[in-house]
């Protein structure tokens, strides 16, 4: 896909965490929540068209290598204004089938963060939090929904599933699945979160669904594992077991623009990958290995975050209407 081998080492590099550009950096260190009553801090406020809603967080949009810059983006950073709706076109429009789409723009932690884990615990998830309850309150009309976040959105919904579910059963029973993806769903934390399950098979409802993909050979320490191992399901049979699933069980995996954008044809129909990729678990690791050559020549390094979904969109969007046709009442 990316002719020139400096190019790829940057670019994948630059997409460990999400994909960015790098722009004036905005500061916002305040405790207050972002108002969710103003249209202008969605990036997603669908006509509610469908019975079973979406509630998205789109990955790291704004990043910074300047040290001195701090280390969350203010709710109005251009810079993830503008990225955060690529994300969502590459991810969150797996979902635009099955359900009603809200994303709210959050606050994001910088990537250059020391301590990343716990600051994106502080004003990212208090923003996404508030954002949640906004929408549970006054857009979700008791409609059962499903959650989904990519890498910084999947470790804030780590959180809220943690924290804001605990809290309210009643909402966590109408929760059809979260697809947290790109961040390490472990053992100690469904240990130390018994409401919690993670899924097993195709079609269990309220439960996590998580992995994280990378090469068979992966030349660098992934830091997306943040050093955790994670359980993984395979995106291409949602069983857990550890066998090679063959790419005749994908349903389409898309094309990225070097950019991080979705490739697309004449018609503006996406792009293709062919062939497109397989699947396998390592437990050990705690990922999902990808060993399609050609996945190879999209990153040097053997790691694949920012194609998580990409690699397995089609097959996403056939388990998460799956799981909803399996919720009672729909």
């Amino acid at each position: 896909m990316i002719a020139k081998k400096n190019l790829l080492l940057s670019i994948a590099l630059l997409m460990i965490f999400a994909l960015a550009a790098c722009g004036k950096d905005s500061s916002n260190s305040s405790p207050q929540t972002t108002d969710y009553s103003q249209a202008a801090h969605w990036l997603s406020l669908p006509a509610t068209v469908k019975n079973v809603d979406i509630f998205y967080l789109y990955p790291t949009a704004w990043t910074s290598t300047d040290p001195d810059n701090p280390h969350v983006c203010a709710i109005d950073e251009p810079t993830m204004l503008t990225q955060a709706p690529e994300a969502f076109a590459r991810q969150a429009t797996a979902f635009e089938t099955v359900g009603n789409i809200y994303a709210p723009f959050y606050r994001q932690d910088n990537n250059s963060s020391t301590d990343r884990l716990n600051v994106i615990a502080g004003i990212p998830t208090l923003d996404a939090v508030a954002a949640f309850d906004y929408y549970i309150r006054h857009f979700n009309n008791n409609r059962p929904f499903i959650l989904a976040g990519h890498s910084q959105g999947a470790t804030i919904l780590s959180n809220l599933l943690a924290g804001y579910m605990k809290d309210h059963p009643e909402v966590y029973s109408r929760m059809i699945a979260a697809y947290v993806i790109g961040h390490p769903i472990t053992a100690a934390y469904l240990t130390a979160n018994p409401h919690l399950k993670f899924a097993e098979g195709p079609d269990d409802i309220r439960v996590i669904i998580s992995w994280n993909t990378e090469a068979s050979e992966v030349l660098v320490t992934n830091p997306v594992l943040y050093g955790m191992v994670g359980r993984v399901i395979n995106p291409l049979t949602w069983t857990t077991d550890e066998i090679l699933v063959n790419n005749t069980n994908n349903l389409g995996s898309i094309k990225l623009n070097p950019d991080g954008s979705v490739a697309k044809d004449a018609s503006g129909a996406f792009e293709l990958m062919v062939p497109p990729c397989d699947a396998q678990i390592d437990k050990t690791k705690g990922v999902l290995i990808c060993s399609n050559d050609d996945a190879k020549a999209l990153s040097p390094v053997g790691i694949y975050h920012t194609y998580d979904i990409p690699f397995y969109y089609y097959n996403l969007r056939a388990n998460a209407q799956n799981r909803v046709n399996k919720y009672p009442g729909i």
